[in-house]
């Protein structure tokens, strides 16, 4: 985008600068005279009308929540199962929440790494190193690989998005002493993952907090992740999006209505009820197959993702701010010190 300034009269100076950081365009405009009444300002080219979404890209790091066909891919097809209703490779009966944020976003789901695409996710993955699918440092290293392709690059502007800590609690040891210590390192892994993205240049990361499996333990985790990320030394450009799973669930539990949600069956899965239950969407049923939720449950997930951090907002173009700031000095406001207008654009 360049600015043309097409009059001079008072001697009014209009200079672009462009500042790399957070995609700031900042522009200082000098006044040398009383009034800006003669000033006339035009955009080249015209786009001042579009908006465009504050996220360029989506990059998703995870378990079977989110799993796009990792491993439907890596299993030839087989787990999870299509013919027991499962969608599209997903551990559900249909798109989970970070499909439902691609496609609000960019207008089609996440689609799996070992499918050429950006989502690399794995069902079983932990955040610490234990499983024998790719864990959360396995699925960054494979990311590292990705970033070696030709044309490849972290996006400054992308969200990126690590959701881990169900198959820790999962396999925690049964000893409680033992279990503390395993879900102490989970956390400590998980932050370091946060950590890893942010050195590289990753600047919007979307992290999902422990799932309420065993209520103790969870809970203890999820403390000490949240002492792990306070002690993380992010870029003061980072923006660090901590969703907790344990406040959804419960809010979820105690007033499904407030999600567009009817109460939820928690007595069977949406597997258990029959191929009529599958048919109809599982509405009503909070579980798909006894760990994993319904579509409609990542729907409202989706949701109250989306409401608290309001991530798919457009933000209008350069020349849609700059018409509306210099709107006002057109008026003949009196200004008589240097200003500097930062203007953003997604």
């Amino acid at each position: 985008m360049q600015w043309i300034l097409l009059s001079e009269d008072n001697g009014y100076r209009l200079r672009k600068i462009n500042d790399k950081k957070r995609g700031w365009i900042v522009m200082k405009v000098f006044l040398t005279g009383a009034t800006i009444g003669g000033l006339v300002l035009a955009a080249v080219p015209a786009q001042a009308e579009r908006d465009t979404a504050q996220f360029t890209s989506l990059t998703v790091f995870g378990d079977s929540l989110v799993d796009a066909g990792n491993i439907f891919t890596a299993t030839g097809g087989a787990i999870p199962d299509p013919n027991l209703g499962y969608f599209n490779g997903r551990f559900t009966n249909g798109f989970d929440y970070t499909d439902l944020l691609s496609i609000e976003l960019f207008g089609a789901p996440t689609v799996a790494s070992l499918q050429g695409g950006t989502n690399f996710a794995f069902g079983g993955a932990r955040a610490s190193e234990t499983s024998g699918v790719p864990d959360l440092g396995e699925q960054l290293g494979a990311y590292a690989a990705y970033l070696t392709v030709p044309g490849n690059e972290v996006d400054e502007n992308g969200l990126f998005i690590l959701n881990f800590g169900g198959n820790d609690i999962f396999n925690a040891p049964d000893d409680p002493v033992e279990a503390d210590v395993f879900v102490r390192q989970a956390a400590q892994d998980y932050a370091a993952g946060v950590q890893a993205l942010n050195d590289i240049g990753a600047r919007n990361l979307l992290l999902t907090g422990f799932p309420v499996l065993d209520d103790s333990l969870s809970f203890l985790a999820e403390f000490y992740l949240t002492q792990e990320l306070a002690a993380l030394n992010l870029m003061d450009d980072t923006s660090l999006f901590h969703f907790s799973y344990l406040d959804f669930f419960t809010r979820l539990g105690t007033d499904p209505g407030a999600f567009g949600l009817p109460p939820q069956d928690l007595t069977q899965t949406c597997l258990e009820a029959g191929p009529a239950a599958v048919a109809g969407g599982c509405v009503g049923i909070f579980s798909f197959d006894g760990v994993h939720p319904t579509a409609p449950i990542h729907q409202a997930l989706f949701d109250d993702i989306n409401s608290q951090f309001n991530l798919t907002a457009s933000v209008p173009e350069p020349a849609t701010w700059a018409m509306m700031i210099f709107g006002f000095f057109i008026t003949g406001t009196a200004l008589r010190r240097r200003q500097k207008i930062r203007v953003s654009y997604g």
